[in-house]
């Protein structure tokens, strides 16, 4: 009896499938810088593999998934309701001796299709998504960035959704200002989320949470306009309460697009905390050694993401496409998105 060849996922590479995934998960999705993982494999199995050579694994593993995040994109741009977002990274550039680059990572959820994507771009600009959604139709909901303005009319097809989280929260920085009118407007709003809270507690389908919402939040929106309306000038412009006012009506025709569709939701909520990870792993390895190297922690970012909205174990599923992604036919490709992985789910 001959034992089986152990499977190989890289060419010329002794780590294993399983191995390359626990590296990469427990950088990303645990935050374990590859040092601090690499002293621990010394102090636990008295092996201490070169960082270099563990980085270059990495590299190794972002290229074979490379054709697998262009499927995450083509199936995010199938969806026609995205929420998106931007988060700033650090990033060496050789360039810039003893500074670093601020680039940013544009951020993208389909609560449709359930998938996150994160696409690096050195800049703030309108050129990322502009040359993501140059063809995409659909909603886009997003907060006031004026850039997304601007998409809007660049790009026909795409319709914007306001964010309702980013216009109660100038109200609520308004409260030292002019606690009256503060407190007012909020108590509309937490009327609003009570009504957004009995459609999601009874499960209502799209189409009957936007029936509900037209008997019911409709008439809430309409008293806020009116009552904006009435008081805006009333106050003093560049005060907070006056910007908090001022925000909403400029934001108007994107905030009541909610009532559009039931499958809106009220806020850009949930793209925000896919966003939060990226916030932690700053805090472990401050910044990423190059642009390239920005784009391949989007496509981590994007995968492990991906699997948390599906509830799926980031360790097993990237182990399985290690083992399977070689012998995939590109056309199949999709089939191994965390979207569609069907094993026990143990990612909670």
């Amino acid at each position: 009896f001959i034992a089986p060849m152990p499977m190989r996922a890289l060419n010329k590479c002794i780590a294993e499938p399983a191995l390359l995934a626990y590296i990469i998960v427990s950088k990303f999705v645990d935050h374990l810088p590859f040092y601090r993982q690499i002293q621990m494999f010394k102090r636990d199995f008295k092996w201490k593999p070169p960082k270099s050579t563990v980085n270059d694994w990495f590299i190794a593993v972002c290229t074979l998934l490379e054709p697998l995040y262009e499927a995450l994109i083509v199936a995010m741009l199938q969806s026609n309701y995205l929420h998106g977002d931007e988060s700033p990274i650090k990033v060496q550039d050789k360039s810039k001796k003893g500074k670093t680059h601020l680039g940013y990572q544009w951020v993208y959820l389909s609560p449709l299709v359930k998938l996150v994507l994160f696409q690096y771009h050195r800049s703030r600009s309108m050129q990322a998504p502009k040359e993501l959604l140059s063809n995409y139709k659909g909603y886009l909901q997003t907060d006031g960035y004026a850039v997304y303005d601007k998409l809007e009319s660049t790009i026909p097809d795409i319709r914007l959704v306001g964010c309702w989280v980013h216009a109660r929260r100038k109200f609520h920085e308004a409260l030292d200002n002019d606690s009256k009118r503060s407190k007012h407007v909020l108590s509309i709003f937490s009327e609003m989320y009570k009504h957004e809270d009995i459609c999601r507690e009874g499960k209502y389908s799209p189409e009957k949470r936007k029936q509900y919402r037209v008997e019911h939040l409709k008439p809430l929106l309409d008293k806020l306009k009116e009552w904006i309306e009435e008081e805006c000038i009333k106050v003093t412009p560049k005060s907070p309460i006056g910007k908090a006012m001022s925000y909403t009506q400029n934001q108007w025709p994107k905030l009541k697009r909610v009532l559009e569709d039931g499958r809106l939701e009220l806020d850009n909520n949930p793209v925000e905390n896919k966003i939060r990870p990226l916030a932690l792993g700053r805090k472990n390895y401050l910044f990423a050694g190059s642009h390239p190297a920005a784009q391949r922690i989007a496509m981590m970012y994007s995968f492990f993401a991906s699997c948390k909205l599906n509830d799926v174990n980031p360790r097993e599923w990237l182990t399985y496409v290690l083992e399977n992604i070689n012998d995939t036919k590109i056309t199949e490709i999709h089939k191994l998105l965390p979207n569609n992985f069907n094993t026990p789910n143990l990612y909670m």
